[in-house]
């Protein structure tokens, strides 16, 4: 679905997506750098190249991932626990700078690690595209660095690389941290695309659209990620249609609160995400 014809004075395929995404989660708000614009810097910003480098950066990044784990649940949480917090709080709003776009304009940005900027306490992201896919009628498609695709399995293939080339050096760089083999870390990946699309999706109005493409996109043999994104319906008690689906991962979150396990985790009882399902619940 390819939305009407960009205005005279959007100058970026991109800026139109990323505003529409503020305002429905304006917690994360994401910026275009503009040609010859010098990366932000300063207290609290940092580069996903500098964390995936897995130094000084990403030491002073997951030390704010404990202090807020001793501050909101008053216990120490092992390491590998506050390293996948940390993966996770990074990887869910950047993967939304690929699929977002994708979603509302069928355009895939590229933006390697190198490219990315956060402000996690102020929720900002700064991003420098180096080019971008779409189908071939889009308006956007004569805008330089434009890549026509033929069709949507084409574009879904762009949108799997992109993530893959700017997640995978952040896999690399939290991985030793978090004691997890390749496999485990690209399960969560592909968590971290399907949960906030999904999340996204419900947010805009259109949930089932978001989970019938979340499906063709991970089909479940698109290498190297893991699984499908396995949504189901369960029924409410008075046959209301909840949907759900079980994690590739785990987010370890069950070693600081056992008896409260995140709604899509396998170790979930149906009957417990029904009864957190329900309207109002």
């Amino acid at each position: 679905m390819i939305l009407p014809a960009l205005t005279p004075s959007l100058a970026s395929p991109l800026a139109d997506s990323y505003a529409r995404l503020g305002e429905v989660y304006p917690t994360l708000r994401i910026r275009e750098l503009t040609n010859g614009e010098p990366t932000p810097s300063g207290t609290g910003w940092v580069s996903a190249h500098e964390l995936a480098a897995g130094g000084a950066a990403l030491d002073a990044f997951l030390a704010w991932d404990n202090a807020q784990v001793l501050r909101d649940y008053g216990e120490q949480a092992r390491p590998d626990v506050i390293a996948s917090f940390g993966l996770h709080r990074y990887a869910w709003p950047a993967c939304l700078l690929f699929t977002v776009p994708w979603f509302l304009r069928r355009r895939v940005p590229r933006v390697p690690a190198e490219n990315v900027c956060l402000q996690r306490t102020l929720g900002q992201m700064t991003v420098r595209m180096t080019g971008f896919s779409c189908l071939p009628g889009d308006p956007a498609a004569t805008l330089p660095g434009a890549r026509v695709v033929p069709d949507e399995e084409a574009l879904r293939a762009e949108l799997r690389n992109a993530v893959a080339e700017h997640i995978e050096p952040l896999l690399n760089g939290f991985g030793p941290r978090m004691r997890r083999g390749k496999r485990a870390l690209w399960g969560m990946a592909s968590d971290e695309v399907v949960e906030g699309l999904w999340y996204i999706g419900n947010r805009l109005g259109e949930e089932q659209r978001a989970m019938a493409e979340l499906e063709l996109l991970l089909p479940g043999t698109t290498k190297p990620y893991v699984g499908s994104p396995g949504f189901r319906v369960l029924s409410g008690p008075a046959g209301e249609e909840l949907p759900t689906r079980d994690r590739a991962s785990c987010c370890l979150f069950y070693t600081l609160r056992p008896d409260d396990t995140c709604v899509t985790c396998p170790r979930t009882s149906d009957a417990a995400r029904v009864a957190r399902l329900l309207p109002g619940d």
